[in-house]
């Protein structure tokens, strides 16, 4: 995935390419799949409008589905309540980072999250 040397100017695009990370934090308050529908829809309907929404919601998509995969990998390990300290280290990463990703992408700076598998490209 190129890069762009310089930051987005295109206002629209900034914004949408925000709202497509912190659409993810909509799961986390309403208590459901919104983590993954909100960036998923967002892109899916915007990504034709500009590369820049393109590739921020193909990051937001990838870093929630990986997160929703280790969220499911950490069930065992609850009976040993290991999981339980596992699933908070990842809620927090399912908030910190794409407030991150809003911040850069609000900036017209491409963001990659750390730690996701990229299964959209």
């Amino acid at each position: 995935m190129d890069q762009p040397t310089e930051p987005i100017t295109d206002p629209e695009a900034r914004r949408w390419a925000m709202l497509c990370h912190l659409l993810a934090l909509s799961g986390l308050v309403a208590n459901g799949i919104g983590f993954l529908l909100g960036p998923l829809v967002t892109w899916l309907i915007k990504r034709e409008d500009h590369p820049f929404i393109d590739q921020q919601g193909k990051e937001a998509v990838n870093f929630q589905i990986t997160m929703f995969l280790v969220l499911f990998a950490c069930l065992p390990f609850v009976l040993i309540l290991v999981g339980i300290f596992m699933m908070i280290a990842v809620g927090i990463l399912m908030t910190v980072f794409p407030i991150v990703g809003a911040i850069q992408a609000s900036e017209g700076k491409p963001y990659r999250y750390p730690l996701s598998i990229r299964f959209i490209r």
